[in-house]
């Protein structure tokens, strides 16, 4: 049996949302970008960092959250699964801040980086799943969507090993962040079946 957070109904609302072919095509779309963005968080990662000591798959992050607040990097918000509790509208919202807050700081470390190719197309693919989540907002009768702000984020990197970690946590961040709308969009997904029954 699923746990009562991934098979909680959705309000009528959301539910008549959801089932919608349009909402559907744009969900399809917005899979397919998050992967394409978890596929590509490794290589970028490798072309960019280049201390020994920051590995993308470390287990050990919690030992750089000093240095995190002290170069200015926020945390991403929390996502949950779609249910009684967390609305198709919450969900769509802090999906968009959390794709904008790492669109911010990826802009902000870019020009600090030798190798930034990658870091750039890592962006464009941000900022294009960004583009999804606000359809579907727009999409949602209870939703007005707020206008897109873009800047960057204010980052203190006062040398090349702060840049180094600002890009590190920035991508191991955005690795979970992804994964979280990952699981949250295949929730939605009425194509998905099987899919939703694996972890």
């Amino acid at each position: 049996m699923a746990s009562a957070a991934r098979s909680a109904p959705l309000p009528e609302s959301g539910s008549a949302l959801v089932e919608d072919p349009r909402f559907q095509e744009i969900l399809q779309r917005s899979r397919s970008l998050t992967q394409k963005i978890l596929d590509s968080i490794a290589d970028t990662h490798s072309s960019c960092v280049h201390t020994e000591t920051l590995k993308l798959d470390s287990s050990d992050i919690g030992r750089f959250s000093t240095m995190a607040a002290n170069i200015g990097i926020p945390s991403a918000p929390v996502l949950s699964a779609v249910s009684e509790n967390f609305t198709l509208e919450t969900g769509l919202r802090v999906m968009h801040d959390g794709l904008q807050l790492h669109q911010g700081l990826l802009s902000s470390i870019a020009p600090r980086l030798a190798e930034k190719d990658k870091v750039v197309a890592l962006m464009s693919d941000v900022r294009d799943l960004k583009i999804q989540i606000v359809k579907m907002q727009k999409m949602n009768q209870s939703h007005i969507a707020a206008p897109p702000t873009l800047g960057s984020v204010e980052l203190r990197l006062p040398g090349e090993f702060e840049v180094q970690v600002a890009a590190h946590l920035t991508l191991v961040q955005l690795q979970a962040f992804s994964w979280d709308v990952a699981r949250c969009l295949r929730s939605l997904d009425h194509s998905a079946g099987d899919d939703d029954n694996q972890s």
